[in-house]
Order: structure tokens, then sequence, then C-alpha cells
């Protein structure tokens, strides 16, 4: 009897092992979902990095005033393209496709994004006086980080996390999270490092990002530093779908 328990246990820690190996192999597939690159009007520029080649679409050129968008882990950035022609005509804003997304090259990894990001500011810079980001989930802590490290003027995030390491932890709770995760997006350390008034929007039905992850990271802030709205009725891939979506980023940065 012993022996049996013994060997059901062996198989069960060998099983156990396999599945760590596999989430730690393949894990990056399941954090990033590289979208094809489609045909568009708008201008685009081109970014050398690494050896790599960044494609990154820009809406309302020359204006004094620039806005970075950082978007989800699957999400085409050239779909916001129209709408944020709209909301941000004083703007210049940068869609950047991160690398294997939208006809950018190589593969996207937190380090190279971080990266990616650090570079398209500092060109924004040459030609605008301003720079503000905005950073839809994945692309939140894209955001935090650049803000952390930049002169950031105001920063909108969208669904945002406090890490992937924490929501990587709550969604597979049996496996060591921690130990396992390369690309850990914690945002959460870097908040003390950041300057910019902040505008945080949350889906109150939220299927991917629990609240509780999101509301980590905005009670970090100091309260005079960041506004949090929960948009009613919406989820984390609809929230952009009604109208307080634009209007809550419209009147968060005219001002």
């Amino acid at each position: 009897m012993m022996r049996k328990i013994s060997e059901n246990m062996i198989y069960f820690l060998l099983i156990y092992l396999l599945a760590c190996a596999v989430m730690y192999l393949f894990q990056r597939k399941l954090i990033y979902y590289p979208t094809p690159k489609i045909p568009h009007k708008f201008k685009e520029i081109k970014l050398a990095n690494q050896n790599e080649i960044i494609q990154v679409i820009v809406l309302n050129e020359g204006r004094d005033e620039a806005m970075l968008y950082f978007g989800g882990n699957a999400e085409a950035v050239i779909y916001n393209a129209e709408n944020f022609l709209k909301a941000f005509p004083q703007h210049t804003v940068y869609l950047m496709n991160y690398r294997g997304y939208g006809g950018s090259s190589g593969w996207p990894t937190e380090e190279s994004i971080f990266s990616d990001a650090l570079l398209l500011f500092d060109k924004a810079q040459e030609k605008h006086q301003t720079i503000s980001v905005i950073g839809r989930s994945l692309g939140s802590g894209v955001a935090v980080f650049l803000a952390s490290m930049r002169p950031v003027r105001k920063m909108a995030l969208v669904t945002p996390y406090d890490s992937i390491k924490s929501l990587g932890q709550s969604k597979f709770f049996m496996f060591p999270v921690f130990l396992l995760l390369k690309d850990k997006y914690d945002s959460l350390s870097r908040v003390k490092n950041i300057k910019a008034q902040t505008l945080a929007l949350v889906a109150e039905n939220d299927e991917v990002i629990p609240n509780k992850h999101s509301m980590r990271l905005i009670d970090e802030f100091p309260p005079e530093q960041i506004t949090a709205v929960t948009i009613t009725n919406s989820g984390h891939n609809d929230i952009s779908f009604g109208e307080e979506y634009y209007q809550q980023l419209k009147d968060f940065f005219e001002y």
C-alpha cells in the first residue's frame, strides 16, 4: 500500500515538474499574441533598435505635444487611429507596434519592449515640447516603466495591473510563477519614481484583470496624483466601445 502511494506521488511530482517546464518554455506564448500587419493610409516611421525594425504609426504630425500609445497583448494598434485622430487633435500620436506586431521585426519580450519605448520617447522628444502616454492592459506596464524613466507629462492607464507576476500567480496558483516568470512587468515597484499626473480607467466587469490587481496599483499612487474611474457595464476588451472612454481621455489630456 505504502509503495503504491509512493509511486503515485512520484508520478504526480514528475507530471507537476513537466507542467512547470512546459510553462517555463512556452510562457511568452501565453503573454504575447502578435498581430499581423494591416494595410492603412497613415504615415509610419521605422525605428532601428538592437538589429530590429519597429513600425510606429504617426497621427496628426507636427503638433507641439506628443502622445505615445502602447496597446494590449493581442491588440492591433492601428484600429485606434480614427478615434485617436478625433479625440486628440492637438497631439501628434505615436502608435507603437511591439516587436512581432504590425510589421515590426523580432519577438516581444519585456526587455525589448522597454528598450523600444525609451527609444521612441527620445526620438519624439527631439520634435515635441511635451510627451504624454497611454498604456492599455499589457501596455499599462510599458507606460508605467517609461514614466518612471522619462519626464512624461501625463499618463493614462487603461485596465492596468500591479504586475504580471502577481496576476500570473493568481491565475496559476498551483505553480511557482514567481520563480518561472521571465517578463514580470512589475508596475507596482515603479510608482515611486513617477511624477506624471495619472488617470486610471478600470472596466467594471474585467474578466482578464481582476479588480484587485488594478486597485493595488492605483492605491500605490499618492491620492493627489491619480484619478481612478470605473467604466460601468464594460469588460476588458470592450471598455473602449462606449463614449465615456474617449470623453474621459479627452478631458484628462486637454488640461
